[in-house]
């Protein structure tokens, strides 16, 4: 048998340009995919056999039904309180999981006013089939009208303040960095330094760790005192917590209740009951 360089060379390096083109092309895909956009509009997601949860930022709530104004992204901050759950909207052909004790995102723009189909495509159960619910596209006034609507709801932050205090997380995380926890103040988004090295950036999942499991990421220079909240906070607080922790990043110092969770104390949940 005779070998022949140029052919050999040929039909490897021609399907390696393709699959790097092909490669290529699918990861822009996926990174646009996987990357919100900074002025995302936020919304707390919870799955719940069988149900779904949706809390906007301003407090309003809803169940099995989400409101959203057209050519507007829309951030989904995905949780569930028992079992694994995936969201899907066919008609956007977007999918993510919603995983317990992880805070997962999704991410969309509608370009079409109306009405369309959202599901559970993770069995999650008995009534898996009946997880069903809509996501309705409105135009920017009509999406306006509909947010006035109603009784006025309680901010996401302020309500994760008066659950930051009533935890008693104030004590600890101070905003006079005195407390026996860091404080909060301007941390979201921010590199956070940990005990024996290395850093962490502090997003929405650092901070849902740091609530339900303190020990695992300790911010250096402060000891292991934090108590672990698993199973003390719903998934509807833990986003109150995390919602307020974000809001301080923007509210100037001493304004609020003391300091947010720290890298060892945050957290994020999602709402409940239908919006009427």
């Amino acid at each position: 048998v005779h070998g022949a360089l140029v052919l050999e060379i040929t039909w490897t390096i021609i399907p390696l340009a393709l699959a790097m083109v092909m490669f290529y092309w699918g990861a822009t895909v996926f990174f646009a995919m996987a990357t919100p956009p900074q002025n995302a509009m936020e919304i707390y997601t919870v799955g719940k056999r069988w149900m779904w949860k949706f809390q906007h930022v301003t407090g309003q709530r809803e169940i099995n039904e989400l409101h959203i104004p057209v050519n507007t992204p829309v951030k989904l901050l995905i949780g569930s309180e028992d079992v694994i759950h995936s969201v899907f909207v066919p008609a956007f052909r977007v999918k993510m999981d919603a995983v317990p004790g992880k805070t997962t995102t999704l991410w969309f723009t509608a370009t079409k006013a109306g009405k369309y189909h959202l599901f559970c495509t993770e069995y999650c159960g008995q009534k898996h089939s009946g997880m069903i619910g809509s996501v309705i596209v409105m135009e920017p006034g009509d999406f306006q009208t509909w947010l006035a609507g109603g009784p006025a709801p309680t901010n996401m932050a302020e309500a994760g303040e008066k659950l930051f205090t009533d935890l008693a997380c104030v004590t600890c995380h101070r905003d006079d960095d005195v407390g026996r926890g860091p404080s909060l103040r301007g941390i979201f988004g921010a590199t956070v330094q940990l005990q024996g090295g290395g850093t962490v950036t502090a997003d929405e999942a650092y901070l849902r760790e740091s609530i339900v499991n303190p020990q695992v990421k300790l911010v250096a220079g402060y000891e292991p005192l934090m108590p672990t909240f698993q199973g003390l906070v719903s998934e509807e607080q833990m986003n109150m917590l995390v919602a307020y922790i974000k809001s301080l990043a923007s509210r100037p110092a001493g304004a609020g209740a003391g300091t947010p969770v720290a890298p060892e104390a945050p957290a994020a949940t999602a709402p409940a009951a239908p919006r009427q």
